[in-house]
Formats: C-alpha cells, structure tokens, sequence
C-alpha cells in the first residue's frame, strides 16, 4: 500500500465496520496489506497504532525534494505489487480545501505531484483519489487537484503498458 494522506487511518473498529479512519488496520490485520511493504506519505495527525508501517510526516515531506519520497516509496514497494491510494487531505487545505478533514501543515500540489510522476518502477496494480468534497471546494481546487492525481496515475500506467508492450 502506498497511502497518500494527512491520516494514518489505523483506528481500530469494532471488526463489523469499515471506515475512512480504520480501513488500512482492518486491511493489515485481514493481511490485505502488508505493512512491510507499505508507506504512508504526508502524516501529521497521530493515531495509536501504525502497525510497522512506515511513515513519511508531513513535516519531513516538507524538508523533502520530491525525488527523495519518489525514492522512498519505491525503495518501500520495489518488486511488489502496489495499490495507491490518494487522500486528497494529504495537501494542505491551501491547495485542496475541499475535503472533510482537513489538517493545515501539508505538502503542495507541486510537490506531491512531482513525486507521483517519479514512480515509474513502482508496480502499480490499481489507485484511487479519495475524500474530494465539492460542497467545501472553493472554485473547484480540489476537484483540480483530485483530477490531476487520476491524470498522473493513467499516465503511469500507460508507461508502464508502452515498457511492457514495447
């Protein structure tokens, strides 16, 4: 799992329900997920448990060039398969207002994009953007930002069908 988010989203439930803030503990304990080979990009809330997940704080991704956490999430998942999954809370509200849970202290688009572009030898087997509320979004930033992230992602994956396809 590579996760994307100002949320660790590992608070435990109570086995029956699923939700935006318990899902990723639900998946490791269900062995879904293997925190092993997993990284959460953008953290700066805090939860009990991070179940050996690593993590990338919101205030180390700001001292990071954008190369480095591409880097850091490849060296995570090389040679594994990958989901990708994009809480659009991981920017900063300046740059994604539109969203239910915001935490100010956030990368920029910039930033975040670049390094999404840089993962080109992660095995991408599915993503998705989530938590984009356009009732809170301001001129359509967020919705900007969340198509944004889909565009990177297909054209990640078209890459990657033009390495294997030649």
């Amino acid at each position: 799992l590579v996760q994307f988010d100002a949320h660790q989203d590992t608070w435990d439930d109570d086995g029956r329900r699923i939700d935006h803030g318990s899902f990723v503990a639900r998946a490791v304990r269900e062995g879904v997920v293997d925190p092993d080979r997993s990284i959460q990009v953008g953290i700066r809330t805090h939860a009990p448990d991070d179940f050996g997940i690593k993590i990338i704080h919101g205030h180390e991704v700001e001292e990071m060039r954008a190369a480095d956490i591409a880097y850091a999430i490849t060296d995570r998942v090389y040679g594994h398969k990958a989901y990708v999954t994009f809480d659009i809370d991981c920017l900063d509200p300046a740059f994604a207002p539109g969203t239910g849970t915001p935490v100010a202290g956030g990368p920029s688009s910039a930033k975040i994009f670049s390094a999404l572009r840089q993962l080109t030898k992660v095995d991408i087997v599915g993503a998705d953007v989530v938590e984009v509320a356009p009732p809170y979004d301001h001129a359509d930033i967020t919705a900007i930002a969340g198509a944004t992230v889909a565009q990177i992602y297909l054209g990640l994956l078209a890459e990657k069908k033009a390495r294997v396809h030649g």
